[in-house]
């Protein structure tokens, strides 16, 4: 820079400085005011909008993808479409640290690459072209994060959009500016605005032909009652078929391998009293191999419990089996019955079953082949099947929830099937919501149940001679 431009920068300094404003206090009550905007701006937003509850974070997850914030989610692409490249994929710290680096230091010494006095934009096309591609790519490269990469035709349109058209721009601004100098600045514009342009069609390509899978709502328990109750439904699902649907068996009954071993009752002050929520959930998570206990923790089995669920097991055994702590009021089981109501299938006995009988009746368990986890399994299931007949009040499951085994015809010593549950009866007014279902036809929706006809009151369920 000569002498010369030098003086005539510092004059227009002066005379800006002349006309210019005080730091105090017309800039600060500026700033004050963009900073109140800006505050009133994000009450709003947080009071009528918000963010969405998530899960608690569950470090024992291995099937959580982590995700950066928004403002990273361009280098979060940039690094999943550089992982595409052939070779280069394979060395990720040139993508995560080297590349980054030397972008970053490209911008803090443009001002001393690009050295012109000149203020006027039509003079800086260089630095402005640069920016404005860096600006389009990494909003672009944020729309783009969602989709994910892979050698389809979006992930090809993904790579050249997102890595191709802005490598060969910033080459090409780079070789006008400083190889061949004598370049005018309107090709370096249009160079810099076809390439915008690219970009912003292979985006709008990509988004147009991604079909985004269907979102699965996650339930996110949050009141008391609710972690109580999905407590309750985990305890039935993993726990009911030794320790009984009130922790209450000593002696387990029913399970091969564990037959006749003696425990202790979990719901006894001894266990409760003495172990606090973090032993309870060690418990449940690692397991007690001596004493035939798998761990439930997902960390220990693929198809085990999150440290979420192991906390609604833990609030579920304190709420309702200690007597130190006080039980809220929670929904029923099923909505109660009248007198000559039919029940369904989905409103039920669909809860019924998974409260006493899925912790036995699933995939994966020794239960004479017999599944009761939905509605075509309960009617079309089992060695025997069916084993609930319509408006039969000797159908195999009546008989056994009943309290009647069903005897083995090869062996008079043996049961065919025991009695349902092993452990503990069921209740009076479950074994006649589920003899009114049977006896009147097994209707599946409420729908159904209401056309159906009323069930005619069935004896107590006996074997047929």
């Amino acid at each position: 820079m000569s002498d010369e431009t030098k003086k005539k920068i510092n004059q227009r300094y002066e005379r800006e400085l002349q006309k210019g404003e005080r730091f105090w206090p017309d800039s600060i009550f500026k700033d004050a005011v963009m900073a109140l905007a800006i505050f009133l701006v994000l009450i709003l937003l947080a009071t009528f909008i918000g963010v969405p509850f998530e899960p608690k974070a569950d470090p024992s997850d291995t099937s959580y993808v982590p995700r950066p914030e928004w403002y990273f989610l361009f280098l979060f692409k940039f690094l999943a479409l550089y992982g595409q490249i052939p070779l280069l994929g394979k060395i990720e710290w040139l993508a995560t640290v080297i590349i980054p680096t030397i972008a970053i230091g490209l911008l803090t010494l443009l001002p001393f690459i690009e050295k012109s006095p000149e203020r006027y934009y039509g003079k800086r096309v260089f630095p402005i072209s640069v920016m404005g591609i860096l600006a389009v790519s990494m909003v672009s490269l944020t729309m783009l994060a969602d989709v994910p990469t892979g050698p389809t035709l979006v992930g090809l349109l993904q790579t050249i959009g997102g890595l191709v058209i802005p490598s060969l721009a910033y080459l090409a601004l780079v070789l006008m500016s400083f190889v061949f100098k004598n370049t005018s600045a309107k090709t370096m514009i249009w160079t810099a605005g076809i390439s915008v342009v690219l970009m912003a069609a292979f985006t709008g390509a990509v988004l147009a032909l991604y079909q985004a899978p269907a979102a699965v709502e996650t339930a996110v328990v949050s009141t008391l009652e609710e972690q109580i109750v999905a407590g309750q439904d985990l305890y039935a699902v993993n726990c009911v078929e030794c320790h009984g649907e009130d922790g209450k068996v000593t002696k387990i009954e029913g399970v091969k391998g564990l037959e006749g071993k003696v425990i202790m009752a979990i719901n006894d002050k001894d266990v409760l009293y003495t172990l606090n929520d973090a032993a309870l959930a060690e418990v449940i998570a690692f397991g007690r191999p001596t004493a035939g206990m798998n761990p439930f923790g997902k960390a220990y089995n693929a198809e085990g419990l999150t440290k979420s669920e192991i906390d609604y097991t833990v609030t579920f055994m304190r709420y309702l089996w200690d007597d130190r702590f006080e039980k809220p009021v929670l929904k029923p089981l099923y909505p109660p019955l009248a007198e000559n109501e039919v029940p369904s299938y989905d409103v039920h006995i669909a809860p019924i079953v998974k409260r006493y009988c899925v912790s036995c009746h699933r995939a994966g368990k020794d239960s004479n082949a017999y599944l009761m986890d939905s509605y075509e399994n309960i009617l079309k299931t089992g060695d025997g099947a069916p084993n609930v007949k319509a408006a039969d009040a000797a159908s195999p499951v009546l008989i056994v929830i009943n309290g009647t085994p069903i005897p083995d015809p090869d062996d008079a010593t043996k049961n065919l099937v025991g009695k349902m549950p092993p452990n503990k009866a069921l209740k009076a007014d479950i074994i006649d919501v589920f003899t009114r279902w049977v006896m009147a036809g097994m209707p599946k929706t409420a729908e159904d149940a209401a056309a159906a006809p009323t069930p005619i009151p069935a004896p107590t369920a006996t074997p047929k001679p």
